[in-house]
């Protein structure tokens, strides 16, 4: 089922149906007002009348708890919970002590709609207006201490949801921006690295061209011999392209861990993941290798797994052979110890990449699940044996 993201609109009608069934299920203690509707002995007209007064009441309720958040004109809000305070007011009055509860609704709203700086004021206010018309009510008193604490405590847990809520959309928003300017620093790496690695290449070449071009006609040895040196100039600019395109194209596990928490929640699979990767003394190519098996996995679980929720964890271990960094992945999808398992080619391929930097690979069922154990070491081995780490 797709939910909603903490402090994200709904975008769907799903999403707004579920928004509105989650807010319904709090009128639940109206059924006090409904009983004295149905039970109450009222006349029909004031029967007819309070179903009014209470449709009237709960359609407004309703709009101000949507509004949470939104950052509306506080002046709208504020009358939108004047007028609420009043229905409920007139109500009691009308009809009697039951009514009362109307007023916890009030003060929730308060806490949902309105600015701290207001709601601090409006909440305290809704409760003492609930006072004075209890102590007018006949027998009301006795109702008083049953709504007061509901009204005060109901309010301010408003408004501090609303303070998260609006503490979310903001670190969202400084997310988003950091990863604009994360992404604006890379061009501007991109575009330097290249300049620094052609600029003096080219410009090298294109003085060499010009000099054989004036050569040509009277010293063909001289320019043949500047050609050459254009050869060996370009050759080098272009091995010097492929390492900085090789080392661009290199995988990190910061990057793959953050792909993979993105690629897990887009499925629907809860990600349990690490905030460090703990790889700062990992050779390069070992750290890729991980990288790559930690992509592998996450793909094998989003596709195959049907599984709800994926662990993944990075350890460093000491072994008999030295210092390791330990990648596992572990879901809860459909594997069994007892079902037949064979490894497939992305497996046997990653247990081949991690061979050559002297990592292994384990992966099979487990008792709830799929389980992948990755190990790569933590100083580069002199003589990796071939082979090693068979998925």
């Amino acid at each position: 089922m797709s939910g909603i993201g903490f402090g994200q609109r709904p975008q769907t009608v799903r999403q707004r149906a579920v928004k509105v069934l989650w807010t319904a299920i709090w009128l639940v203690f109206l059924s006090a007002p409904v009983t004295d509707l149905l039970r109450g002995g009222h006349p029909a007209g004031v029967r007819v009348l309070g179903w009014l007064g209470l449709a009237v009441f709960v359609t407004w309720y309703m709009l101000l708890i949507f509004r949470t958040g939104r950052g509306d004109r506080t002046a709208l809000i504020l009358g939108s919970v004047a007028v609420l305070a009043a229905q409920s007011a007139v109500l009691s009055l009308s009809l009697g002590r039951e009514w009362l509860v109307l007023f916890v609704y009030v003060a929730i709203a308060s806490g949902a709609a309105l600015p701290t700086r207001l709601s601090r004021w409006t909440i305290p206010a809704a409760c003492a207006l609930m006072t004075t018309l209890a102590f007018a009510e006949p027998d009301g008193v006795d109702l008083l201490w049953g709504l007061l604490l509901p009204a005060l405590l109901g309010g301010f847990a408003m408004t501090g949801v609303r303070e998260m809520i609006r503490t979310t959309i903001a670190l969202r928003e400084a997310r988003a921006t950091v990863a604009h300017l994360a992404a604006n620093e890379e061009r501007l790496r991109l575009a330097r690295d290249l300049h620094d690695l052609l600029g003096h290449s080219l410009s090298v070449i294109t003085l060499k061209s010009e000099l054989a071009g004036r050569m040509l006609p009277g010293h063909p040895e001289e320019a043949a011999r500047q050609v050459a040196d254009i050869e060996q100039v370009s050759r080098q600019a272009l091995v010097d392209v492929r390492e900085a395109v090789t080392g661009y194209r290199r995988l990190r596990l910061a990057g793959e861990l953050a792909g993979a928490r993105l690629a897990l929640r887009a499925a629907g699979v809860v990600p349990d993941l690490p905030d460090e990767t703990g790889s700062g003394d990992v050779p390069e190519d070992a750290e890729s290798a991980l990288a790559w098996a930690l992509r592998e996995a996450v793909t094998n679980v989003v596709r195959h797994s049907g599984a709800r929720r994926c662990t993944v964890g990075l350890v460093r271990r000491q072994t008999l052979e030295g210092a390791v960094l330990e990648l596992s992945v572990e879901d809860n999808g459909s594997g069994s110890p007892g079902a037949s398992y064979a490894p497939g080619n992305g497996l046997r391929g990653l247990g081949e990449r991690l061979g050559t930097v002297g990592g292994t690979l384990e992966a099979g069922p487990v008792r709830h699940g799929f389980r992948l154990v990755a190990r790569v070491p933590v100083e580069r081995t002199a003589d990796p044996a071939p082979g090693v780490g068979a998925a």
